[in-house]
């Protein structure tokens, strides 16, 4: 795939990981919470490798190491290598963003997509296996 076609590629629900590169760049909607409790979109974990959200529509609540913060429409957070994270949409209505991360935290989304198996042990190990660590 050539540059050019690569970015006329429509991202839409879809993620751009081209061969060789470092960086994944993905567009995905987190449903809204029915209730008091977030719905989380990954568990608290942390990996070497930086990773950033820009909101597209709705809003999102990023969780870095102690700190918390809401990001609506046109905003973005940007979480360092190493951070504890995970993030949800606090709103009823969905949530469009992108995702912006290294190419392992992309492998390691595709084999938790991958798995049956979400026990605590096999996601440790997953997370382990692409140098990450689970931490709930």
């Amino acid at each position: 795939m050539s540059a050019l076609e690569i970015a006329l590629t429509k991202l839409e629900g879809a993620v751009l990981a081209p061969a060789g590169s470092n960086l994944a760049l993905a567009e995905w909607t987190a449903q809204g919470s029915d209730g008091d409790e977030p719905l989380y979109q990954a568990p608290l974990h942390r990996h070497a490798e930086d990773e950033a959200w820009y909101v597209l529509t709705g809003v999102l609540r990023v969780r870095a190491g102690d700190d918390e913060v809401e990001i609506g429409a046109g905003g973005a957070v940007v979480v360092p290598g190493g951070t504890p994270h995970t993030y949800w949409n606090p709103g009823r209505e969905p949530a469009r963003y992108l995702l912006v991360m290294g190419i392992r935290t992309w492998q390691l989304i595709q084999a938790i997509h991958a798995t049956d198996d979400r026990s605590p042990e096999n996601l440790r190990r997953l997370f382990e296996e692409h140098g990450g660590t689970l931490l709930e």
